[in-house]
């Protein structure tokens, strides 16, 4: 496993993604708890120490899966992270009710990652309402350290990022997760957000690497000429080596929701294999 520098601390390349777990009978808030738990120990296994969930992933029973079965490892052995779901902006004035239930979930003392869930255009507005004291809290509880490590998400325009770090939010910010990938790096213009954020000297976590799965497959004429250049790359691997590119990436979340995939993912991660600037020009 590959691993990056985040403040002095050892984070895994690959980190593993909890909002698409495998189901039963396509329940999306019925997880398969007996693979879930499979995945969890793979991960750990081979060196993954970063496992991301959210309030809302799966029916808001992803916290609950997440502390099931991290909970059987050395709390010091992974790193834990989960959002306030400022995305539902009917939450803002429920930020201590929900943080402490969620704590409760994951059967945790503190979260050593914590994010502002979906920072966008619908609800910018009332993150930054000081009546809402969310940012206030927080603090407070990284003060009294059940958050390790403050950011925030954001699926919205580089004018709202800046616009949030702009506010007073911005100078407790520590990292920014961003939906980043070759096929929405001028498509979304996630070439602007990343370097607005390597200008602010703030890492990028990485969600969406291949966009659900729906960048796994290159058309045919595309992947003939990807062949050329790295014959045994799959078609996954390009997406990562894209990722693994970027300056200032930490770590990238994968959203597997089999052990196949999980594993993969994970052989991938084995190595550092970024892209030359040919190889980068031709995903775009």
């Amino acid at each position: 496993m590959i691993y990056r520098d985040f403040k002095g601390q050892k984070i895994s390349g690959l980190g593993m993604g909890m909002m698409r777990l495998p189901v039963i009978d396509g329940d999306d808030s019925k997880v398969d708890e007996k693979q879930a738990e499979k995945m969890i120990a793979y991960a750990m296994e081979h060196g993954v120490n970063y496992y991301d969930t959210a309030w809302g992933y799966h029916g808001e029973t992803s916290e609950n899966v997440a502390g099931k079965f991290l909970n059987k490892y050395p709390r010091s052995s992974y790193c834990l992270a989960s959002k306030f779901p400022g995305y539902d902006n009917s939450n803002m004035p429920k930020v201590k009710e929900i943080f402490e239930k969620q704590l409760e979930k994951c059967n945790t003392e503190y979260f050593d990652f914590y994010l502002l869930h979906n920072v966008y255009e619908g609800n910018i507005d009332d993150y930054l309402d000081p009546k809402f004291g969310i940012l206030d809290y927080l603090l407070e509880q990284k003060q009294a350290g059940r958050i390790r490590h403050l950011g925030f998400s954001c699926h919205g325009t580089v004018d709202i990022i800046r616009r949030f770090m702009e506010s007073p939010y911005g100078r407790h910010m520590e990292f920014c997760q961003l939906q980043l990938n070759y096929m929405d790096w001028h498509f979304q213009k996630c070439d602007e957000k990343a370097a607005y954020c390597r200008e602010m000297g703030l890492p990028v976590f990485v969600m969406e690497p291949v966009r659900g799965g729906k960048i796994c497959e290159a058309p045919d004429e595309m992947r003939e000429q990807l062949k050329k250049m790295r014959p045994d790359e799959s078609d996954i691997g390009w997406a990562f080596r894209f990722i693994q590119t970027i300056p200032d990436v930490v770590v990238t979340l994968t959203g597997a929701s089999s052990l196949v995939q999980l594993q993969q993912n994970i052989s991938i991660w084995e190595e550092d294999k970024p892209l030359n600037e040919e190889e980068f020009s031709r995903l775009l």
